[in-house]
């Protein structure tokens, strides 16, 4: 009786023994076939090579775009969006709004389609028309080449946007619009790419600002 006990023992561990040398093997092969088919490429790198000289006279140049009323009068100081080529108060006086985007009647996408309206002077359009949301106006109105600068690269004034994001922003849908204003406005001072170009410089040199 003992003997067989041992016997059933020995064959008993032996067993045990291969169905956990076999368990780590079928471990293994799931472990390699996931990292075959899941082989998540790192992150790209942000570089950053920092020139103080470059960086402002590039931003010197960005300042200009961000002045001109295709920019600045989504950007006023106060509620109420700017309109045509001096700036002036929007002549239907419509509101900001917690989002943006209007208030009651008076919402932005009443009038602004999503393509702009044919003729001069008439609404342009986007699918997006608005202003920034009134807990992060992202004011542009008033504000000295240093002031819009630090403005811009503080992500509790720029509505939470990291140097990518920042870079993205270039391509962002209503900046677009601004090198396409409808008739009978005026474009930027600059080209989109051109725009685009500097606003690239002045961040990947380390975004400093001008002295005023």
């Amino acid at each position: 009786m003992t003997g067989r006990f041992l016997k059933f023992t020995k064959g008993h561990a032996g067993a045990l023994r291969m169905v956990a040398v076999m368990g780590v093997i079928g471990s293994l092969v799931i472990l390699m076939a996931f990292t075959l088919h899941h082989d998540p490429k790192p992150a790209a790198t942000l570089v950053v090579v920092k020139d103080s000289v470059a960086s402002v006279a590039a931003f010197k140049k960005v300042y200009k775009v961000l002045m001109s009323p295709r920019c600045m009068n989504c950007h006023p100081s106060g509620d109420i969006p700017l309109q045509g080529d001096d700036s002036h108060l929007h002549t239907m006086a419509p509101r900001r709004g917690a989002d943006g985007k209007g208030v009651y009647a008076m919402k932005c996408a009443n009038c602004h389609q999503p393509t702009n309206t044919a003729g001069k002077h008439t609404p342009p359009g986007n699918p997006d028309w608005h202003l920034p949301p009134a807990n992060m106006k992202m004011i542009f109105q008033g504000r000295s080449a240093h002031q819009l600068a630090k403005q811009l690269i503080n992500p509790k004034q720029n509505g939470n946007k990291d140097l990518k994001k920042l870079l993205e922003h270039a391509d962002d849908g209503l900046v677009l619009s601004g090198w396409n204003p409808g008739e009978g406005r005026t474009l930027p001072p600059l080209s989109h790419a051109e725009f685009k170009k500097q606003w690239t410089i002045w961040l990947k040199t380390g975004a400093y600002a001008p002295a005023k």
